[in-house]
């Protein structure tokens, strides 16, 4: 009795030491966009729910309005998101290029931002690869970070990508598309990147996977979110594009994703708290050859995660049939 219970014990301290080190192999990302403007109150409290959490934060450009000068990053963005600097990896919005060359921008976050001037550059998370591009370059200039992109991901190691820029391939809301984010979007599309995070359109929006030129895409598209929601003033909603999965635009708040070595899940956390939605997607085209997963597998909310393991054919953790294809969700 004595030797079966030390057994027991040993076992469950083996697996209580296997699932740290599971969990150990995950990151953690809180991610939005649109930040601060002295004397309004929403970047305070989407810095509130940031402070609660532990993670790598990433700042979807316009940080600091209303031009992004040194000035303003420090006296408006320093007090609340400021706080994180340290844990921040940023990306340039518009308005910190009413300052010339997105000075204030690059002179506050210093080495953060990769080469000065470029606004471009990638890092690893365990099992993730993430690229920080910039959407404000034009003609040559956005040419030569395609070109620095594709290098880039050809000496990649890690399974899994995450990009994040400012302006959005696809919007629903007043900005509307940005084209000329295509062209990098293909080339991570190409090495079969898993997400794309923007801003720019102050609102949440999150679309089915999708192609680059906005095919629906379940098995292997990329899953766009904009999450313009870091405390500037919200916006409205002009029209439905036709891959929009869900809307959000009442509260400010930020987008947290767990990114698991072969999977990631997301949570939208609004500045009262609530959870707006929680999703868990796995990647079907990380799975051995000849067996089947699919990415997409939990549109539905009753559904928070399934099982660390290849789906069969059938897909018998998969909500019904009917969830997918369907309309978007306005939450």
């Amino acid at each position: 009795m004595i030797l079966m219970g030390s057994l027991s014990a040993g076992v469950i301290l083996g697996a209580m030491a296997l699932a740290s080190s599971v969990e150990a192999k995950n990151a953690v990302i809180i991610a939005a966009g649109d930040i601060a403007r002295c004397g309004s109150l929403g970047h305070g409290k989407t810095a509130k729910i940031i402070s609660k959490m532990a993670g790598t934060v990433l700042a979807l450009g316009d940080q600091a309005y209303e031009a992004g000068s040194l000035k303003e990053f420090r006296d408006c963005y320093e007090p609340t998101w400021g706080k994180f600097k340290d844990r921040t990896r940023p990306a340039p919005g518009n308005h910190e290029y009413r300052t010339d060359a997105a000075g204030g921008y690059f002179s506050y976050w210093g080495k953060r931002t990769g080469l000065k001037g470029k606004g471009y550059y990638s890092f690893d998370l365990e099992q993730w690869h993430v690229v920080a591009l910039n959407s404000n370059l034009q003609d040559s200039a956005m040419q030569e970070q395609n070109t620095w992109l594709a290098a880039d991901l050809e000496r990649n190691k890690r399974r899994c990508i995450l990009a994040f820029w400012h302006h959005p391939l696809f919007s629903s809301s007043s900005h509307g598309d940005n084209p000329k984010m295509r062209d990098i979007a293909k080339t991570l599309f190409a090495k079969r990147a898993s997400v794309i995070l923007a801003g720019h359109d102050h609102v949440y929006e999150r679309f089915y996977p999708q192609s680059p030129t906005g095919k629906q895409y379940l098995k292997r598209g990329i899953r766009m979110f904009t999450v313009g929601t870091g405390g500037a003033s919200l916006y409205s909603f002009k029209s439905s594009h036709p891959n929009s999965q869900v809307r959000y635009n009442d509260r400010p708040g930020v987008l947290k994703l767990v990114l698991k070595p072969t999977s990631y899940k997301w949570e939208f956390i609004n500045t009262k708290g609530q959870i707006k939605e929680m999703r868990t997607a796995y990647e079907a085209w990380r799975v051995p050859a000849g067996e089947v997963s699919h990415p997409d597998f939990n549109l539905n909310p009753k559904f928070t995660e399934c099982p660390l393991r290849v789906i069969s054919r059938r897909f018998s953790c998969l909500p019904k049939r009917s969830a997918f294809g369907g309309k978007a969700e306005v939450i």
